[in-house]
């Protein structure tokens, strides 16, 4: 090995449990070592039930119950939350779902600094990183903020046995958005590139297994474990342009976030690929193939997954606008210059469900 290595890394404080069962044996002896007597529960009206079993054992400690959770956190769902977290007189957040639920606790604990217990039922990473995102006025607001990283994570792949297919396949694809992006976003360092390449074996070994057998617990492990460590690896490196489409898309055009994120992938991994050097052979190496593209393009054949964005009801006459939007929003630092008019030709492609590797 040659050459001095030079990097700065900052690790990000929490607490993670991670086994099966650990959300009905362990999260009340981990809201114990935080010392709280009041929490605002926070889920979606699906997972009502689900959120109020894991959290029965915490008694009378859970002072109210949020259900009013919507996809890309509307600006007035953040409102509404806040108001019910002050009324309450929540000391803390106990937030059971997925990434539109974390988003929720986030957006709350970003106004009153309150301490998230996040205990997550998809793939979708969020609750291990300080960003935060809100919908205003049809445009997607992110920002990074520590206040707003949970305290704790209790991952239980249980939770995740009844987790359909259709949405595990894109829950799963959305985490190994966030470790391809680990390699070229502007935080990258080798220790977030270790993490993303570990990510990246996880959910490529998990994710085909999980479509076969939706309840192989070994499966919903190494998915879950991808996911978490998608969302470690992300929270440092940061976001470059695969997100900056995918805000655009989902708080512009609301399109569902994780299939979004799916289809997206592949065309923004196809235009920089050219252009990530170094990067190439570990990320390569993670999904067992020689390039980066073709071992994500195997792992997508495998899945029966969203082929395109008009797939996702993208609007034809919208692609110039989104381009538009991405475009103001462009990374300076990405590997490959970017111009609104590469954004408008990614997108065509992505909407028609083009073959990326062409």
């Amino acid at each position: 090995m040659t050459g001095s290595i030079e990097f700065s890394y900052e690790a990000l404080p929490g607490r993670v449990v991670f086994n099966i069962g650990a959300a009905r044996r362990q999260l009340a002896g981990e809201v114990d070592r935080l010392d709280i007597s009041h929490l605002l529960l926070i889920s979606t009206a699906a997972e009502a039930e689900l959120a109020q079993e894991l959290a029965a054992p915490l008694g009378d400690r859970v002072c109210a119950h949020f259900t009013g959770v919507r996809p890309h956190v509307p600006n007035e769902v953040a409102e509404e939350a806040r108001s019910v977290a002050q009324e309450s007189g929540a000391q803390a957040l106990l937030s059971v779902g997925g990434g539109s639920t974390t988003g929720t606790a986030k957006a709350v604990a970003l106004s009153n600094g309150l301490p998230i217990v996040a205990v997550p039922t998809t793939y979708a990473g969020s609750e291990m990183t300080p960003v935060w995102g809100l919908t205003e006025l049809g445009e997607k607001v992110t920002g990074t903020d520590t206040r707003v990283l949970p305290r704790t994570v209790v991952y239980d792949p249980a939770l995740t046995f009844s987790l359909p297919v259709g949405l595990s396949t894109a829950s799963g694809l959305n985490a190994l958005a966030h470790c391809v992006e680990a390699f070229w976003a502007p935080g990258r360092n080798p220790i977030t590139s270790l993490l993303a390449g570990e990510g990246i074996r996880a959910v490529t070994q998990g994710l085909p297994a999980v479509v076969i057998d939706g309840l192989d617990p070994e499966a919903r492990s190494q998915l879950l474990y991808g996911a978490y460590l998608s969302g470690a690896s992300f929270a440092v490196a940061g976001s470059g342009l695969h997100h900056k489409i995918c805000h655009v898309l989902g708080g512009t055009f609301d399109l569902p976030h994780a299939e979004t994120h799916a289809v997206v992938l592949p065309y923004v991994l196809a235009f920089n690929e050219p252009a990530i050097g170094d990067a190439a052979e570990p990320m390569a190496r993670a999904f067992g193939c020689s390039r980066p593209l073709a071992g994500l393009m195997a792992l997508e054949q495998q899945l029966d997954m969203p082929r395109s964005l008009s797939d996702l009801g993208m609007p034809e006459d919208g692609l110039e606008r989104a381009a538009a939007l991405v475009g103001a929003k462009l990374p300076f630092d990405n590997p490959r210059p970017v111009k609104v008019s590469d954004i408008l030709l990614l997108l065509e492609r992505a909407w028609a469900g083009e073959d990326p590797s062409t």
